[in-house]
């Protein structure tokens, strides 16, 4: 069968498009034959237009956005800061308040039946039974509003990596309803484990190397970022029409394993 997963002809835009899983997904979509938009604060060598942005900037943002011309067919989000050596809001503002709002900036110029996805962490696993606690914030509009909420809210952030991966997940739990009645457009997040990637280093430092390798759970290792980047594509192809609001595990089996521990 030819162009399985529909990507052919397709304009896809990927935010952290420069390394780690970002990049693999770049270059995976361009070999499927996908015309692919890179944003990064560096340049996106997989990418056949790579624009600079900063995440933590709304101008520069709106500029990046400005050069995107639709039909937009995916949106790939997977650009984000791991926490330590960022601040707290700055982990924030990449992970959640910009991702949300280049995604709903978008909006207009996808095509029907789009796919979006978003990458969170089982560090935010738990989201679930935090909805209540989130809501103020993700019902928020805008950039600047969200960071005022913030700013104003200051002890709401627990930890900048941790909550910015619950409140991904729960905007996408919350956003994806509407988003598949008006239009058939699908937003879904992805769940990784532990990533051997660039960014792994300062998880390592943070946590320490043990917890990092609980994460990987009954597997016993990390991720390459190619094992990432095909469960995004897979969830953003046409090819997945009916599938929707969804907190895609990629973890081999962890958290399985912390719900039905196997002995044998």
């Amino acid at each position: 069968m030819n162009n399985p997963l529909l990507y052919e002809g397709s304009r896809c835009v990927v935010t952290g498009a420069a390394s780690g899983v970002g990049e693999a997904t770049a270059t995976i979509l361009a070999d499927l034959g996908a015309e692919v938009i890179g944003l990064d604060i560096n340049e996106a060598p997989a990418a056949a237009t790579s624009l600079i942005v900063d995440l933590r900037d709304r101008a520069s943002i709106d500029s990046a956005l400005a050069s995107i011309a639709g039909p937009v067919d995916a949106v790939f989000s997977i650009a984000g800061l791991p926490g330590e050596p960022f601040s707290d809001i700055d982990t924030v503002t990449v992970n959640f308040i910009a991702a949300r709002y280049l995604i709903e900036s978008l909006l207009p110029k996808l095509s029907d039946g789009a796919g979006i996805v978003c990458v969170g962490s089982n560090a935010g696993m738990g989201w679930e039974t935090d909805v209540e606690r989130f809501l103020p914030i993700i019902t928020t509009t805008g950039f600047d509003e969200t960071l005022a909420w913030y700013e104003a809210n200051p002890g709401a952030i627990e930890h900048g990596y941790v909550h910015s991966k619950k409140a991904i997940n729960i905007w996408v739990a919350w956003r994806s309803q509407t988003l598949i009645n008006e239009r058939g457009i699908r937003l879904n997040c992805s769940n990784p484990g532990p990533i051997q990637t660039a960014m792994m280093p300062a998880f390592e430092e943070q946590a320490g190397v043990e917890v990092i390798d609980m994460f990987a759970g009954p597997s016993g290792r990390r991720s390459s970022a190619e094992e990432q980047a095909w469960p995004l594509i897979f969830a953003n192809s046409r090819r997945s029409s009916y599938v929707a609001g969804e907190s895609i595990r990629v973890d081999a089996a962890f958290l399985a394993s912390t719900i039905v521990p196997n002995a044998g």
